[in-house]
């Protein structure tokens, strides 16, 4: 796929992506909405990364630099907003909870078949349910201090491996207190809180492609597949293997 950057209009359309798929760091003058029907979309910004999946859509504000990442066979719908529409947006990137009907009103809206008139309608209710759309906590923030980047890293490269917080601060050179203070100051959250979610991130991932339940609950790092259902089901509000039938068309 040929380099984007400066795309001042955030299209409002329907997209196929094939697994693996990437569109490259590009950002709108617009704000715009994503939302993947099928598949899992990861949203790398310079404040973190964020998943889109069909119970999940992406806010991307305007002006905010950002790469898409296709896992599985993925339908993409993406509504633009020029920021004049939505002068008190949020002015930062966040995942919101996709009920049924904000589903129904994301993939409408992205019908090309729909006249300019139903078009301005759909995108009228949109924008009202838009206001009453959850936000949702799970997302992956850049961290800013190199020992807590490097703290991450190593997490990340073998989640199998319950890495503890002792083991980590001695790989960076840092003490356990302080790399707790990185984990508070920069995340918001503990350690064990943020690697659960790093954990979900990649499991969201791995089902996408068509992992089984239990496949993906080994390589994520859970120590039995009940457990991994029980933390997945009361961070999603859904089993993963709803999840996975949801994910693959």
């Amino acid at each position: 796929m040929s380099q984007i950057r400066h795309q001042p209009i955030a299209p409002t359309q329907t997209e196929s992506h094939p697994a693996g798929d990437v569109i490259p760091r590009h950002r709108h003058d617009d704000h715009q909405l994503v939302y993947v029907s099928a598949g899992v979309l990861a949203i790398k910004t310079e404040q973190g990364d964020w998943v889109a999946s069909p119970h999940r859509a992406a806010w991307i504000p305007a002006g905010t630099w950002h790469e898409h990442r296709f896992y599985g066979q993925s339908e993409v719908h993406t509504v633009g907003f020029p920021v004049r529409e939505l002068p008190q947006a949020d002015p930062a990137p966040a995942v919101l909870a996709v009920d049924g009907l904000l589903r129904e009103l994301l993939v409408a809206c992205t019908d090309p078949a729909l006249s300019a008139g139903e078009r301005r309608r759909i995108r009228a209710v949109l924008k009202e349910r838009l206001h009453h759309a959850a936000v949702q906590p799970l997302s992956l923030p850049a961290a800013q201090d190199p020992r807590l980047a490097r703290a991450c890293q190593l997490v990340v490269d073998d989640l199998r491996r319950p890495r503890s917080l002792p083991w980590l601060a001695r790989q960076v050179a840092a003490s356990e207190r302080t790399l707790t203070r990185l984990f508070r100051t920069e995340f918001g959250t503990t350690y064990p809180q943020w690697r659960t979610s790093v954990r979900m991130f990649h499991a969201m991932v791995q089902l996408a492609e068509g992992a089984t339940v239990t496949e993906t609950a080994h390589r994520c790092g859970w120590a039995t597949t009940s457990a991994f259902v029980d933390t997945f089901s009361r961070t999603m509000g859904q089993t993963p293997g709803a999840y996975r039938s949801a994910a693959i068309p």
